[in-house]
């Protein structure tokens, strides 16, 4: 294995990154290309994010095409792909509404604003506690991280925020006794990305459905890395009847690169959110909802919906194999669709390195896992090409624990 050095922030850039020293120049389909020529097969996807691939033509043409008609104006003036792309998303969920914004953190935070706002517009001014999960990652602005309750990630930037709880994952009884007349609001990942791929079974979300109902606060589903067909489903509480949000945050997928997320909610739940609530300056502009309409139409499509099952049934049962035949390696195969969760035996930073190493991009996560994210058009074909690389990643990282002992 190649032992590369620790990292070295560049002169002009805040060092918050570890950064691979890895400098890509171009990519397609499921493929990336370093500056030197050198073809990487991507099962990192941006973490989720380029869903459709590298350099998808009909994202390109689009992207061009509006390019050339207008980028931003604000939102103080009508925005027609907004209401477009509004409609395909109310169309295709629980949801009556839904706000535009950047990134899956300011739908994270237009959620957290929602839920709150709702409770005091109707008088129940004390309802403002979020209850969330450990292992969870909901972004990090102040409000998300206190919303994840990672320690790592809010050392140092003063105390904790009131109103936000933290219990077990997938801890139905803690729940049932933390929700009382303060709860605003939960807010969980169906499927966790960063926590390790854990993932909540139907039965587990419509508890959580009925537990919101019992209580009168509100439920918000963080669908920023799981939903947007990833699980083979459009979105992964499909997975369950009968267990839709109140309010739901979306994002990565939603611009198959291109920076859009978006929260969605009810009539009933965006209720107080009334004129000069909330606002964004770039949130929803032209450029960012012609391609997001675009990439919802592709994202929607049944076949793409199919192909994302079937290729998730290829993965995990090679994976199962993997797991057999190195034991020492691999402990778990988890997640769904195609949020694959690998759980390890050795350290996954070291294992990310060994993928590398055989031009394989993976990505890291909790739970000592590592996390197979590729875009959501890989073919069977080449994810037999994963599968192989990841055999020869587990051969190195049980030789190297080997030559350790």
């Amino acid at each position: 294995m190649t032992e590369s050095a620790a990292p070295v922030p560049p002169d002009h850039l805040l060092g918050v990154y570890s950064r691979t020293p890895l400098n890509f120049e171009r990519g397609e389909g499921v493929h990336l290309y370093t500056t030197d020529g050198e073809q990487y097969l991507d099962c990192l996807a941006g973490i989720a994010v380029n869903a459709l691939g590298h350099a998808n033509p009909k994202l390109v043409q689009v992207l061009k095409d509006q390019a050339e008609k207008l980028w931003h104006v604000s939102n103080i003036f009508t925005i027609p792909g907004q209401e477009a792309l509004a409609k395909r998303l109310t169309d295709a969920t629980f949801a009556d509404v839904v706000f535009f914004t950047n990134s899956g953190t300011e739908a994270v935070e237009c959620a957290i604003k929602t839920a709150r706002k709702y409770h005091w517009a109707k008088g129940d001014v004390d309802r403002v506690d979020i209850i969330g999960f450990d292992g969870s990652f909901h972004g990090r602005s102040l409000a998300a991280v206190n919303a994840s309750g990672n320690a790592s990630y809010l050392e140092g930037f003063g105390p904790r925020m009131p109103g936000f709880l933290q219990l077990p994952f997938g801890d139905m009884d803690a729940l049932r006794a933390a929700v009382g007349p303060t709860t605003a609001a939960i807010i969980i990942e169906p499927v966790q990305g960063e926590g390790g791929a854990r993932s909540l079974s139907p039965e587990a979300l419509r508890e959580l459905r009925a537990i919101c109902d019992e209580a009168g606060a509100l439920l918000i589903y963080d669908e920023i890395q799981c939903g947007l067909s990833r699980t083979g489903k459009l979105f992964a509480y499909e997975w369950a009847d009968g267990a839709e949000p109140d309010i739901m945050c979306i994002a990565k997928a939603l611009g198959g690169g291109f920076p859009v997320g978006a929260c969605l909610a009810t009539a009933e739940a965006g209720s107080g959110m009334a004129f000069g609530s909330h606002g964004s300056t770039y949130g929803g502009n032209p450029l960012a909802m012609a391609v997001g309409l675009a990439a919802f139409e592709e994202l929607t499509r049944p076949e793409l919906l199919a192909h994302v099952r079937d290729v998730a049934g290829y993965f995990v049962q090679q994976l199962e194999g993997l797991k057999d035949r190195y034991p020492d390696v691999v402990l778990d195969i988890r997640g769904k669709g195609l949020l694959i969760g690998i759980k390890l035996a050795t350290p996954n930073r070291e294992f990310m390195q060994h993928a590398r190493d055989q031009h394989l991009l993976v990505a890291g996560g909790g739970d000592n896992c590592v996390r197979l994210l590729p875009p959501l058009i890989i073919t069977t074909e080449e994810a037999s090409d994963a599968i192989a690389r990841l055999e020869r990643a587990c051969q190195a990282a049980q030789a190297h624990a080997k030559a350790a002992a």
